[in-house]
């Protein structure tokens, strides 16, 4: 085969035929990231909104796959970023280069085996036998009837058996009916439905293709488990990489609760003999108590009485799950094997989760402890809440190190990525040593590292900011109120909303409002339509994809929400002039995993604050800002009401992780900018 033009004329081709125009910081990331596959030195790359980044790494990618007949694998953070490469990026893109490259480039889109109709738990009694406890309430149970019949007319027209492909949508209860985890399914060697899985459909087709996109949760599980679930690759590309800690960690936390357990036994009750299974049923009941009389915290050892109970569903599960017997086997038809392989699959997880707690503290030293453990409690459909016991890894970086990095090139980008205007803060969560050189994570340093290997300590990687094609100081004003007091816990002061009236007031509405609670979001909303003359919606009002098309369609609307709004929000032209930002976004000082993580980085003399609380500050509020300008033509202001992110030590650092707005602390300022692109 003739070799491929190189990446720079292959962007050309690629922008002309999609009727872009060129762009610097685009052309250096392309080059940057065709340098990363041909060394296979790994790349972090900082890419400002309007960068047009998606372009930048897939190009480079594409034509690596090709030339090396070797799959890259593109992982995104949010279904929205999926659904723009597979349906709209990749495939315009496959035709401008498909007479370049020799051929059309392939691709695919893998999810994990749970977005995908089983078959074979479809039509057995598995899917009849729901085990929530909401399924006494008559109307719960009339709508899963509803929704399990949709399912099964759905099944015989549907070519994909893709959740996102079914609408309207149905619950979770009714879709977990219908599906199975990588744990729970038989194998397609072993299932009557094996030839006609939709699941297994999916992954072949992965098999044969140049690029696979698919989501940091199932890297999580690709490289946390033995058994692979992506197609053979030697590149990854990681979109919205500031995500990934957070998304692996949450893969690797696992929860335990006196409902769950009985869950398990209600499973494997027909299975077993049934003081075999009661044994498991006293064992939640004592796993409930002990729960109900710990409260909402973390442990930092076995309290009083956990150690016990926690031993006690061990052994029960354990036990039963002997009983049970093998999923697979000569004498089980489908319908048997399902209902096994789902009992297993219950009972595994209760007894790995109580092993993991009970060996959590077997380290003296707290730092060097592989997982955090608390409690919380987790609000339940009709009210109340049910006690929940969590264990997280306290770091997933040398899991990344190991079985992400060590294994393949990788390329990280997002337009957060340089932290108080480095990145070695965000690398250093990602298990890579300091840029430039220096020494690895040590092992024993590095609770995650449950491979007992010692990671290699040469692992090579460069940053790369490209910028933006914005001009930010022309562009946007970042104004802090340095007149209002710091943020307190009683609530919103009335001097904020007297600021954010004003603000509103001279924007014409235009306002994305991101809050750092629900409860104030909602108690802002409610306060200032009273005062306002322009509509105002809140998230939890209605569906928040459907709350974000009503204000882009609207400028006079304004928009008040929190945590999702942060990040997923773009809105390009005169819908949005102002984003109002109601206190920095630090996480919970009570949260239990980074206060762990903040003493873990101070047992060996770092500052826990900075790396953690501000670290994750500084993404969030990046993210956050990021929302005013999505295209060359927006202008407006960002006014943060924090004055802590002008007079604190920390200040600085937080405002080295923006885009270089113009700054001012003068309120008539930002008022008289507002209201001059109101008027225009």
């Amino acid at each position: 085969m003739t070799e491929p033009p190189i990446v720079p004329k292959l962007l050309d081709i690629a922008v002309t035929a999609l009727g872009g125009s060129k762009r610097d910081g685009q052309v250096r990331m392309a080059a940057a990231v065709a340098h990363s596959l041909d060394t296979g030195e790994h790349l972090a790359v900082q890419a400002g909104t309007g960068t047009g980044k998606s372009l930048a790494y897939l190009v480079p990618s594409i034509r690596h796959a090709v030339t090396s007949g070797k799959t890259v694998v593109v992982s995104t953070a949010t279904i929205a970023l999926q659904q723009q490469l597979v349906d709209r990026d990749l495939p315009r893109l496959a035709k401008a280069l498909k007479k370049d490259l020799g051929r059309e480039p392939e691709f695919a889109i893998l999810k994990g085996r749970g977005n995908y109709l089983c078959l074979n738990k479809l039509h057995s009694s598995v899917a009849s036998e729901p085990d929530s406890e909401e399924l006494f309430d008559p109307f719960a149970a009339s709508r899963l009837g509803r929704e399990m019949k949709r399912l099964r007319e759905w099944s015989s027209d549907t070519e994909t058996g893709d959740r996102d492909e079914l609408t309207p949508a149905v619950g979770d209860q009714s879709w977990r009916l219908v599906s199975v985890g990588a744990r729970e399914c038989l194998g397609a060697t072993n299932c009557t439905y094996g030839q006609d899985c939709f699941a297994e459909a999916a992954r072949k087709k992965t098999g044969q293709v140049d690029v696979v996109v698919t989501n940091h949760a199932l890297l999580a599980i690709d490289a946390m488990t033995e058994v692979k679930v992506l197609p053979d690759h030697d590149a990854v590309v990681v979109d919205e990489a500031h995500e990934l800690v957070d998304r692996v960690t949450s893969v690797a936390t696992a929860e335990l609760t006196g409902s769950v357990v009985a869950a398990a036994a209600r499973r494997a009750g027909k299975l077993v003999e049934e003081e075999i299974a009661d044994a498991l049923v006293a064992a939640s009941e004592g796993l409930t108590q002990l729960l109900d009389a710990s409260g909402t915290r973390r442990w930092l050892g076995l309290p009083d009485g956990a150690g016990p109970a926690l031993a006690s569903v061990r052994d029960a599960a354990w036990v039963v799950r002997t009983a049970v017997g093998p999923a697979r086997g000569a004498n089980l038809d489908s319908d048997a094997a399902a209902a096994r392989s789902a009992a297993l699959t219950a009972l595994d997880d209760v007894h790995d989760t109580a092993v993991r707690v009970l060996t959590a503290f077997d380290e003296p030293d707290e730092a060097k402890r592989r997982d955090v453990v608390w409690t919380s409690d987790v609000p339940v459909r009709g009210g109340g809440f049910r006690r929940t016991l969590y264990v997280a890894p306290l770091s997933v970086g040398g899991l990344l190190r190991t079985r992400l990095f060590g294994e393949s090139t990788v390329v990280l980008t997002s337009a957060t990525l340089a932290v108080g205007g480095a990145f070695d803060t965000v690398a250093g969560s990602w298990g890579l040593p300091r840029a430039g050189g220096g020494d690895a994570p040590e092992p024993d340093r590095d609770p995650a590292l449950a491979t007992g290997k010692k990671p290699d300590a040469k692992i090579e990687w460069s940053h790369l900011d490209v910028g933006s094609p914005f001009d930010y100081p022309r562009s946007g004003i970042l104004y802090v109120a340095t007149k209002l007091p710091p943020p307190g816990r009683d609530g919103t002061n009335p001097a904020v909303l007297d600021e954010i009236e004003t603000l509103i007031k001279a924007a014409g509405g235009r306002t994305l409002g991101l809050f750092s609670s629900t409860r104030a979001a909602k108690a802002a909303a409610e306060a200032l339509r009273e005062r306002l003359d322009t509509p105002i919606l809140c998230q939890g009002e209605g569906n928040t994809g459907q709350l974000v098309r009503d204000f882009a369609a609207d400028p006079s609307t304004s928009l008040f929400g929190t945590l999702s709004l942060w990040q997923g929000v773009d809105v390009p032209g005169p819908s949005l002039s102002l984003v109002l930002i109601d206190r920095i976004p630090f996480p919970r000082p009570d949260d239990p995993l980074l206060t762990a993580r903040q003493r873990a980085v101070e047992s060996r003399g770092g500052n826990g604050f900075m790396a953690v609380a501000a670290t994750h500050a500084a993404l969030l509020l990046a993210q956050g800002v990021g929302r005013l300008l999505r295209s060359t033509d927006d202008k407006g202001v960002v006014a943060v009401l924090d004055s802590r992110l002008a007079t604190a030590r920390y200040g600085g650092f937080l405002r080295a992780s923006l885009p270089p707005f113009w700054e001012t602390a003068d309120r008539a300022v930002a008022v008289a900018a507002l209201q001059r692109l109101s008027q225009s």
